[in-house]
């Protein structure tokens, strides 16, 4: 049965890029009204579509067209929203909404600025609507292409770099990401025996019972490289500070809340549900490839002075969180670590909001020459303060409910293998978060005003960073106090993909 409400969702921020790169000249600084309004639409049909979501179904509110039908291929247009999806469309298009908030105030080229974020829209919830493996990687390449201008235009001094590094690691990435695809589809065709190469997530699931262990275990691999490369994940990481820093605050909340989700989505999404054989032989080595990942970026935020620095590369360290209660192959895991995902993208979004706060309104991101700025910006003062305390976990907010029972799912998983102590490891990692936010929240807003900067001219948060702040951190406060409201869309999801991992661990 097809259903258009979600082909709205989509295609709503593509119409309204076109219209608000049409908007030059004098009518450039309309173009924010514009992306406001097609970033709304898509957001109220969101809420609605998890109204009426039943979470005990699988996928839903399926649309589907015959897209490229022959003999030997084919290519469909399917879209539609399970528990792991809808949550990241619902992320994807709050923070698309509060970004553009945000950014009201841009001056340079508005029309093509928001023209990219709704660009990048498109892609963004085109890989989690996806049913198709071709549609999932055309929208996968679209998400990319946006960020890349982004970085490129609005960037710091070295935008250039990071611009044409990010997109290396990326694409690179996503060709090996491609061929493992291409590997799916045609063993699919192969063992089912239809002679016919189809692309949908429905006719490969059904052949993937047919995949030998080793086919799996080698296609797990390239998947699980390109989308570890997304992600990131140590030792191909690098070029994610460089992105950070360089890019525009739109284009890091972006990057960072919606963006590497992208990775784990992936892994969850093709890698577990598709290769199970697979994920079972990877597990060890995921979780080790995660602890590196937890304690490596712990350990480099320690390092910073750079504050937008110190969130890329905790950022890391939380991405690798995701993937440690994923591994864990668990229905508590993979649950806590999808919930990871969405409690990243509301934390990041309020850290890289106020990082890039600090750069326009002080004039300067390094930590040592900041100090005493709740004397004169007690507004940003606060939502740094909400934003770094539920980056470290703290209770009530809700880092805290993802990360717990990431923790609680890796001690059982140690407990069963006989390697319990390796929980030592993830807890350190906790303290070292505590450690740095801390650290670099006394410096920043505590203490005696400093006289490295002149803040006469330091003012405190716009009435349009003011709100976007805040709806964040209401929402940080709303799911960490009722984290059923996102828990009960996941944990069902998660359920039924551990059940079909159990038979083979």
């Amino acid at each position: 049965m097809t259903d258009m409400i979600l082909s709205l969702v989509l295609f709503t921020p593509l119409v309204g890029a076109v219209l608000a790169l049409a908007m030059a000249g004098d009518l450039a600084k309309y173009a924010r009204y514009v992306a406001l309004a097609f970033t709304a639409l898509p957001l109220a049909v969101t809420l609605y579509l998890v109204t009426a979501f039943d979470a005990s179904s699988g996928y839903q509110f399926v649309d589907q067209y015959a897209w490229i039908e022959t003999s030997f291929l084919s290519i469909q247009y399917i879209v539609g929203l399970d528990g792991l999806s809808l949550i990241m469309v619902l992320l994807t298009n709050v923070l698309m909404f509060l970004v553009v908030l945000f950014s009201w105030e841009e001056k340079e080229r508005p029309n093509f600025f928001f023209a990219l974020l709704l660009g990048m829209q498109v892609g963004l919830l085109g890989v989690f609507m996806a049913m198709d493996y071709f549609l999932f990687f055309i929208f996968w390449e679209v998400a990319l292409v946006p960020m890349y201008f982004l970085i490129n235009i609005w960037g710091g001094p070295k935008r250039h770099y990071a611009a044409i590094k990010f997109f290396i690691y990326t694409h690179v990435s996503s060709l090996v990401m491609m061929i493992g695809i291409f590997a799916l589809v045609i063993e699919s065709a192969a063992v089912a025996g239809t002679g016919q190469l189809s692309f949908a997530f429905a006719d490969v699931s059904a052949a993937a019972a047919l995949f030998t262990q080793g086919f799996q275990v080698l296609v797990f691999g390239m998947l699980f490289f390109g989308f570890a490369v997304k992600m990131p994940i140590v030792p191909f990481h690098t070029w994610l500070p460089d992105a950070h820093v360089e890019a525009p605050t739109a284009g890091s909340v972006l990057l960072a809340g919606v963006m590497l989700k992208m990775g784990t989505y992936g892994i969850i999404r093709i890698c577990l549900e598709v290769l199970p054989e697979g994920a079972v032989a990877w597990q060890v080595p995921m979780i080790v490839i995660a602890l590196v990942a937890i304690v490596y970026g712990a350990l480099a935020c320690i390092a910073q002075r750079d504050l937008k620095k110190l969130v890329a590369f905790s950022s890391i360290s939380h991405m690798g969180m995701v993937l440690l209660g994923i591994a864990t192959l668990s229905d508590i895991g993979i649950a806590a670590g999808a919930f990871q995902m969405f409690a990243h993208g509301l934390i990041t979004a309020v850290l890289f909001m106020v990082c890039g706060i600090a750069g326009h309104n002080v004039g300067t991101r390094q930590i040592p020459l900041l100090g005493g700025l709740a004397e004169k910006m007690p507004n940003y003062a606060a939502f740094m303060m909400i934003g770094f305390m539920a980056s470290l976990g703290l209770p009530s907010l809700v880092g805290f409910v993802a990360e717990f029972n990431i923790l609680v799912a890796f001690y059982n998983w140690g407990l069963s293998e006989g390697v319990v102590w390796t929980i030592i490891i993830a807890l350190a990692s906790l303290l070292l978060t505590a450690g740095y936010y801390l650290w670099a929240m006394q410096r920043s807003i505590f203490g005696p005003l400093t006289d490295k900067i002149d803040t006469s001219k330091v003012h405190d948060v716009s009435v349009y960073e003011g709100v976007s702040l805040a709806a964040l951190c209401g929402l940080i406060a709303l799911f960490g106090i009722f984290p059923a409201l996102a828990w009960d869309f996941i944990f069902p999801y998660a359920s039924d993909l551990a059940a079909v991992l159990e038979v083979f661990l």
